[in-house]
């Protein structure tokens, strides 16, 4: 499985999460087997405006199955 999480910063696997999935500057994308992560990157988002549709596009572009996120929308 990998996850997607927006992130504040880009520390490696100590990366903060960030509060809201839409202006994050970060996502770490996250692969997980079992219980047992099996490798990770962390990247920058292409872009400083976006439209509706982009950041999911960017998600599943990045092969992102899950995301964790604080809040979304609104």
């Amino acid at each position: 499985m990998r996850i997607a999480i927006p992130c504040s910063n880009n520390n490696g696997l100590k990366s903060e999460i960030s509060m809201h999935f839409g202006r994050s500057p970060y996502y770490a994308f996250v692969d997980v087997e079992g219980n047992k992560i099996k490798n990770f990157e962390i990247l920058p988002v292409p872009f400083a405006e976006h439209g509706p549709g982009d950041l999911p596009n960017f998600v599943k572009e990045n092969k992102g199955e899950v995301v964790i996120a604080y809040g979304m929308g609104g």
